[in-house]
C-alpha cells in the first residue's frame, strides 16, 4: 500500500527565470526599426500578433508616428498580424484617473483575440506605459509587453521597472502589478518634441539613483545639471543611460525585484511626491514632486543622520540648475502631507519604512519621521529655494 512521505508543512525557496531586454536607439522609427522587429519573435505555426497603443500627446507631437507604426505592422518583412488599428490614450495621470480606460484597454485586447504569446507595444510618457502595462499584466495574467518611453523620466527611471498601475480612491498607483516587461527601449528621438518643462524634472530621477547608489555619477550629474537643462545631447545620453542602468541592476541583481520586503530604496523621496501630486490635483508632474521629495529627505538626513549638509545643497542646487520648480504652497500643509507617510506605509504593508542618506552611495533605513525636524527641514527647504544662489559652504 502507497503512503504519502509529504509533511505536513513544506517550505521551498525558488527562482523564477527571466530576461529583461532593454535598448537604446537614435532612430527606432527610422532606419533602426529592425530592433522592435527582432524583438518580437514568432512561435510555431503562427506569427506573432501585436497591437499598439499610443500616448495622444505623443501623436499630436509626432504626427508621423502613426503612419510609420502602420508601415511597419503591414509590412512583410517582420511577418507579424496587426491587432486592429492604433489605439490611443490620454497621456499624464488622466489615463491613470479614469478607471474606464482600462476597461476600454481590455475590451479592445479581447476583441482581436490577443493572448499570452502575443504583444502589446505602448509608446508614450510614465502614466501610458503605467496603465497599458497594467491591462496587459492582467489580460490571460500576462500578455508580452514592449515599452518605448517617451519622456525623460520613463526613460530613465520607471519605463524600465516592473510596476504597472493606475490610481483609485485619490490614492498613487492603488491598483497594479509587478510584471516584468518583454522589452524596453529608449530612443533619443523620441524626447526631441518634450516640452522644457517635463524633459527637466525626468531627470529629478537620476539624481535620486545617484543618491542612493553612486556617488560618483550624483557629482557628474551636479556638474552637469545645467548642460542637461540645455539639451546637450552626450550629457542628456549619458544621465538617462547611467540611470536606467542603475535601475534595472536594482531590479535584477537587488534581491527584491518585487517589493517583497519592508524597505523599497528606490522610492527615496516619494512619500512626500506622491502625496504632494494627489494634493494638487496633479498639478504638480511627477518628476517634480520626486525632486521636491529628494531635496526634503536630503536636508531630513543632514538634520539627523551623517548625510552632510553641504551634499544636501549640492543636490538642490543641481535640482535648480535643470529648471525645476522646488517648491508649492500646499507643502505648508503639513496635517496633509503628513498622511503621504501612513499611506506609504499602507502600500507596502507592516512597519513604516523610508530610506534616507547617510552619503551619497549609502541609504539607510529608518521606522519613524520626526515631524518637528521634517517641518523644520520643510521651512529650510522653502528658504534655499527662494535664495537666487545656495551656499555649500
Amino acid at each position: 500500500m502507497f503512503e504519502s512521505s509529504v509533511p505536513d508543512s513544506i517550505n521551498l525557496n525558488f527562482q523564477v527565470p527571466g530576461t529583461h531586454r532593454l535598448r537604446f536607439t537614435h532612430d527606432l522609427f527610422g532606419r533602426q526599426l529592425g530592433i522592435l522587429g527582432d524583438l518580437l519573435e514568432s512561435s510555431p505555426g503562427r506569427t506573432p500578433k501585436v497591437q499598439f497603443w499610443l500616448d495622444e500627446a505623443v501623436a499630436a507631437a509626432n504626427p508621423q508616428l502613426k503612419t510609420r507604426l502602420n508601415d511597419f505592422a503591414k509590412s512583410q518583412q517582420w511577418k507579424l498580424e496587426f491587432a486592429g488599428n492604433i489605439q490611443t490614450v490620454p497621456g499624464g495621470e488622466a489615463v491613470k484617473n479614469d478607471i474606464h480606460l482600462l476597461e476600454r484597454m481590455l475590451k479592445v485586447i479581447n476583441a482581436h483575440d490577443l493572448d499570452r504569446r502575443s504583444y502589446i507595444v505602448v509608446v508614450g510618457g510614465g502614466a501610458v506605459l503605467d496603465a497599458v502595462g497594467f491591462a496587459a499584466a492582467i489580460a490571460h495574467r500576462g500578455i508580452r509587453l514592449i515599452r518605448i518611453p517617451t519622456t525623460t523620466l520613463a526613460q530613465a527611471d520607471s519605463g524600465v521597472g516592473v510596476k504597472n498601475s493606475v490610481n483609485l480612491f485619490q490614492k498613487k498607483n492603488w491598483v497594479g502589478t509587478f510584471a516584468v516587461p518583454w522589452a524596453v527601449i529608449n530612443d533619443t528621438t523620441l524626447l526631441e518634441t518634450l516640452p522644457a518643462r517635463d524633459f527637466s524634472c525626468g531627470f529629478s530621477e537620476a539624481i535620486k539613483v545617484a543618491l542612493l547608489k553612486d556617488a560618483s555619477f550624483f557629482n557628474w550629474l551636479c556638474e552637469n545639471a545645467s548642460a542637461i537643462q540645455n539639451r546637450e545631447t552626450q550629457a542628456c545620453s549619458t544621465a538617462i543611460r547611467e540611470s536606467s542602468r542603475w535601475h534595472i541592476q536594482h531590479i535584477t541583481a537587488g534581491g527584491d525585484p518585487f517589493e517583497a520586503l519592508e524597505a523599497r530604496p528606490l522610492d527615496f523621496g516619494h512619500w512626500s511626491a506622491h502625496k504632494l501630486e494627489v494634493m494638487t490635483e496633479f498639478e504638480v508632474r511627477h518628476g517634480e514632486a520626486v525632486a521636491i521629495g529628494v531635496a526634503l529627505d536630503c536636508l531630513y538626513s543632514a538634520r539627523l543622520f551623517k548625510f552632510s549638509h553641504a551634499e544636501a545643497v549640492k543636490a538642490i542646487n543641481a535640482l535648480k540648475a535643470l529648471g525645476i520648480p522646488m517648491w508649492h504652497p500646499l507643502l505648508n500643509d503639513t496635517i496633509n502631507l503628513f498622511e503621504g507617510l501612513e499611506e506609504f506605509r499602507q502600500h507596502l504593508g507592516g512597519r513604516l519604512t523610508i530610506t534616507m542618506l547617510d552619503a551619497p552611495g549609502v541609504p539607510i533605513n529608518i521606522h519613524e519621521i520626526d515631524q518637528d525636524a521634517m517641518k523644520e527641514s520643510l521651512q529650510e527647504l522653502s528658504e534655499l529655494v527662494a535664495s537666487d544662489a545656495v551656499d555649500v559652504g
